[in-house]
């Protein structure tokens, strides 16, 4: 039954030092599900608005993502605009249209609620709890957010942070949920509200992975020219997931896996504009890569 992903599917604009990009396909569904495929059948729950060019529905088919929960309404589809400046890391909003995005209610079909492995990718708490309450027995649910929802909808996501099993968050947005800027604090803060595993993605720094048997860090693969890190960490979380619904175990060693295979797919994101390099990226790929990263890693 592979994977389902509840996220936006989006039409992005970025302005970083190597150029501009207007309406791109984007969005955390489509940045996951690139990972994910290579892993698992991904099953892809949004919403797009009547303004959705056809060929991304169709590229996103040919790319083996199921859209049987993709839903098309009047209205205008979520968009977004940033800009990156100095080293990358953080972009800087300039537009946000919400559009059809804003009456979205998740609906499955029945096949679909019985798939094991749920990641509830970053959008209103409401709307995931609406796709979680779907769902039956599901094995592993893990769940992004961002500050926008930890502001204004904190009750809501406190709710459903008590119904995951991985709590995957930036660096900053851990540090605002838990009230605690040193990471190693904030991990545990967050534990205790629910997540038995808590996963800080730190950009350029690589990630920490946080549970009560053990804590793992991992740098981020080296990089010398990073074109548009958006959509990275959702990349991450793909590649994450993808590897624990293929792996069927959730243990040490798989869990160790997972962070290096997610850490390997944000590597190649970054290389182009929006979903274009993922968009061609193969298990090879991440194979030789995954060789390079180990010996990177020895000492």
């Amino acid at each position: 039954m592979g994977i389902i992903v509840l996220g936006t599917v989006a039409l992005d604009s970025v302005k970083t030092p190597y150029g501009v990009r207007k309406h791109m396909l984007g969005g955390s569904a489509v940045h996951f599900a690139m990972a994910a495929r290579l892993f698992s059948e991904v099953n892809l729950v949004a919403v797009v608005g009547s303004n959705f060019p056809r060929k991304h529905i169709d590229f996103l088919r040919k790319k083996g993502i199921n859209l049987s929960a993709l839903t098309q309404v009047p209205g205008k589809t979520f968009q977004w605009e940033g800009q990156y400046q100095g080293d990358l890391n953080t972009a800087s909003t300039l537009h946000t249209e919400l559009g059809v995005l804003i009456q979205f209610k998740p609906k499955l079909t029945p096949a679909q609620t019985g798939i094991k492995h749920v990641f509830l990718a970053n959008v209103d708490p409401d709307i995931q709890q609406g796709l979680l309450s779907q769902m039956r027995s599901p094995r592993l649910v893990a769940l992004d957010s961002m500050n926008y929802w930890i502001a204004q909808k904190r009750r809501a996501l406190l709710r459903i942070l008590k119904k995951v099993d991985i709590y995957v968050a930036n660096d900053q947005e851990a540090r605002s949920l838990a009230g605690e800027y040193n990471l190693i604090k904030a991990a545990r803060s967050l534990y205790s509200l629910g997540p038995r595993i808590i996963l800080i993605k730190k950009g350029e720094h690589g990630a920490l992975f946080y549970s009560d048997k053990f804590i793992f860090l991992l740098p981020a693969y080296p990089i010398d020219k990073v074109i548009d890190p958006t959509g990275a960490g959702d990349t991450f979380a793909g590649g994450f997931m993808g590897y624990l619904a293929k792996a069927g175990r959730l243990n040490a060693a798989t869990l160790k896996m997972a962070v290096a295979y997610g850490t390997i797919a944000a590597s190649f994101n970054v290389e182009d504009f929006g979903s274009r390099r993922t968009a061609r990226l193969t298990m090879g790929d991440l194979e030789k890569r995954l060789i390079k990263f180990k010996k990177f890693l020895l000492f």
